[in-house]
């Protein structure tokens, strides 16, 4: 499917490193975080429709795209301390944040650190729950990797390879859809400072077993906050098995299998995706910050009883969440 017409990308220096992002619309914000190697053109074919209604905001993260790609802090903690300090330079308060695959543990890791900043929490693919995900990513964390994608992406063979993809991921095989994705996270890697800074970022996150991340620990600090996650029912990059470990996990959450579509449903399905979005914001209420509430939650280091509304069923203990979810 061919992509709309690239919005201007602008930027800013935060930090002393120069960081690009897109900015589009008008109303309240939606902030968009791509996944690992991607940039702010994975969400082209659903930020036009998105700005129709909202004010849409897609930075491409430190080490990715047209932001610079420094020897920094690339852990998750630090990439939600940057997208703080990119709103708050940009004049923007709080928004309803919609993280994919990688993005999505920084989602919820900025959701943690700022839940007075943020309103919504969108998790699409995301990383975060459960310890599974593909052999292709935890090979990025093993000895060589630099070097050998180093011989790999030689222009001869990476233009090859990635006609090849794209040629592939046209043919109609539904397990080959996200290839053209690959191709572009490929072709990114021919800059040796990509391929260090993913490389920084893979091992922040995954080691030999898996995801090294989770909300497992944390999820009972969202309970007053509106969560809605999206899955392609055919990724096979985190398994769509994973959206059920949400819902242990946040029992309120809304939880959307979008049929027929990969690990990029917002490309697979960008209509379907804009009113899934659309409508959880239109039904929810923004999160508002309760700093006693979230101090009981943290002392008791679970659920804490509170004057429930009639018919309210209790939540899980926490630790049986975390069974849930395999932490």
């Amino acid at each position: 499917m061919p992509r709309p017409s690239s919005p201007r990308v602008r930027h800013v220096t935060v930090h002393g490193h120069r960081r690009a992002y897109v900015r589009m619309g008008s109303g309240p914000v939606v902030l968009l975080l791509h996944g690992l190697g991607c940039d702010h053109t994975t969400w082209a074919p659903v930020m036009e429709s998105l700005a129709r209604t909202h004010t849409v905001i897609a930075p491409d993260l430190l080490g990715h795209g047209a932001s610079d790609k420094p020897r920094a802090d690339y852990s998750v903690g630090g990439y939600a301390n940057g997208m703080r300090d990119l709103l708050t330079v940009l004049g923007v308060d709080s928004a309803t944040v919609v993280g994919h695959s990688f993005g999505g543990g920084v989602a919820m890791q900025f959701a943690y650190q700022y839940p007075e900043r943020t309103e919504r929490l969108v998790l699409v693919g995301s990383g975060g729950l459960g310890p599974e995900v593909t052999p292709a990513i935890r090979a990025i964390t093993t000895p060589g990797f630099h070097q050998v994608m180093g011989v790999l992406s030689a222009p001869v063979l990476r233009h090859a390879t990635t006609a090849t993809m794209r040629l592939l991921a046209r043919s109609g095989v539904r397990h080959l859809r996200d290839l053209d994705e690959v191709a572009d996270i490929y072709d990114s890697f021919k800059d040796p400072r990509t391929r260090v800074a993913i490389r920084h970022v893979v091992r922040a996150v995954v080691d030999w077993r898996g995801q090294v991340i989770t909300m497992a620990d944390r999820a009972y600090l969202t309970e007053a906050m509106p969560m809605c996650v999206i899955w392609g029912a055919d990724d096979l990059v985190i398994p769509v098995a994973h959206a059920s470990n949400a819902s242990a996990l946040a029992p309120s959450a809304r939880v959307e299998i979008v049929p027929n579509a990969g690990h990029f449903p917002h490309k697979d399905h960008p209509q379907r995706f804009v009113r899934i979005v659309r409508d959880f914001i239109r039904t929810t209420e923004p999160s508002h910050h309760d700093r006693e509430r979230w101090r009981e939650l943290l002392e008791a280091g679970g659920v804490v009883p509170h004057q429930a509304e009639a018919g309210e069923k209790p939540k899980a203990p926490v630790r049986a969440l975390r069974r849930a979810a395999g932490a």
